[in-house]
């Protein structure tokens, strides 16, 4: 019984020796050896340390040692910060997998293959000796052509990859047949063309419109409530949904016009901003506003965005009458006549701005929105920024409209005095 004594208190006495030494190293140097807690709990014995280490060692920190510098995210995936496509799974994990993978790629080079042979057939063609070539025969071959380069391409892992990511190099008929693809099919389409039928722009500034690549614009978002974070709050730029109301301060500047266009080649477009809905006191009517114009855009797959348009006939900004209801600010993209060519249209004063008639200026210079383009709309109402749109801008006195006053019994007696002797 006493051995089994002696023997428990060695063990206590042993157990506190870490944390005696731990104590005591705060107020002596004598001691050698410390108790140091790791992350983990654990104790573990630390090397002693001289003076002139414990000099240069840094300060300790309170609280857990945090890394810094860490990614606690992966970037995002762009042109400057490209990722390869990779398998999902390794290689025999899942053999259906590895055997569909397989017929895509046999598929794929045999397409090729036949490619090789209409390009050959295509240069027997033009390369015949008496010079006549017939030219229906090779278009369908060239068309064939750039069919085959699609399909040899469309269905590989990599490609698909690279288009979601957004690293698609428009300049390649495959990534151009995508963006189109998804354009056409995935809603932008529909969309604005629901919203220009549905609100009757067309017919009301063009009897029709097919267009034929995506338009899409930007403005500075709403400004804040708090009058004092108006100038101290710097606004972003925000994606505008086509037929939504914007107010007339965020619409004071040109908006950033982006597109995505699905031809190779440089074709000319011309933009119009055009209001259809001011009022005509006149004819009990509504006549047309001219807001901008600008002739001779360069535009391929591959041009960059935002646009940058030469200056020709300024931006006005959209300034809804006072009693008039909401107005349908319209920007349409036409193609030149030739679309390979620039097309010469002197600038629009500010007087010729108000009752400008666009089909009658297609008529005049050959413009056909049934041949391609693009549109884009919104709304707005009347606020008092327009009232500073008219002073300070148009330098012009502000118009007000609305109903006319129904005729009153007592308007005869209003201006009489009320008590008389």
């Amino acid at each position: 019984m006493l051995g089994l004594l002696r023997l428990t208190r060695a063990t206590s006495t042993e157990c506190s020796l870490p944390l005696l030494a731990s104590t005591s190293s705060r107020s002596t140097s004598r001691v050698t050896t410390t108790s140091v807690i790791s992350n983990r709990g654990f104790a573990t014995q630390k090397p002693p340390q001289s003076s002139t280490d414990a000099s240069k060692s840094p300060v300790a920190t309170k609280g857990r040692n945090r890394r810094k510098g860490v990614i606690t995210r992966r970037p995002n995936i762009s042109l400057a910060q490209p990722k390869p496509w990779n398998r999902p799974v390794r290689e025999g994990a899942i053999p259906a997998y590895d055997e569909a993978l397989k017929y895509v790629y046999e598929d794929s080079q045999s397409i090729k293959s036949e490619m090789k042979e209409v390009g050959s057939k295509i240069e027997e063609l033009r390369s015949t000796v008496d010079g006549t070539v017939n030219a229906d025969e090779l278009e369908d071959l060239e068309q064939r052509l750039s069919l085959l380069s699609i399909q040899s391409e469309i269905n590989l892992p990599p490609v698909r990859w690279k288009f979601a990511n957004g690293m698609g190099n428009m300049s390649k008929p495959i990534y151009r047949h995508l963006a189109e693809q998804r354009w056409r099919n995935d809603g932008p389409l529909d969309l604005v063309m629901e919203r220009i039928y549905q609100m009757n722009v067309v017919p009301d500034i063009l009897p029709s419109m097919h267009p034929s690549f995506d338009l899409r614009i930007t403005f500075p978002e709403p400004p804040p409530k708090n009058v004092i974070l108006r100038t101290r709050v710097r606004r972003r730029y925000k994606r505008v949904e086509p037929g939504v109301f914007l107010l007339a301060e965020q619409t004071r500047r040109p908006p950033l016009l982006y597109t995505s266009v699905f031809h190779p080649e440089i074709r000319y477009y011309t933009m119009f901003m055009i209001d259809p809905d001011v009022p005509n006191p006149e004819d009990n009517s509504f006549t047309s506003f001219l807001h901008w114009l600008q002739p001779n855009i360069p535009l391929s797959a591959t041009s960059s965005s935002p646009l940058l348009p030469h200056p020709h006939t300024r931006y006005i900004a959209p300034h809804p009458q006072r009693g008039s209801p909401y107005h349908r600010y319209t920007i349409l993209f036409l193609p030149n006549p030739v679309p390979t060519e620039k097309v010469t249209i002197p600038a629009i004063s500010d007087a010729e701005r108000l009752g400008f008639n666009l089909r009658e200026f297609c008529a005049t210079h050959g413009f056909n929105s049934s041949e391609g383009g693009a549109i884009h709309m919104w709304r707005e109402v009347w606020d008092e920024t327009v009232s500073q749109i008219y002073t300070h801008t148009l330098k012009l006195p502000e118009p007000r409209y609305g109903l006319p006053r129904h005729a009153s019994v007592y308007d005869e007696l209003k201006g009489k005095k009320k008590y008389t002797l």
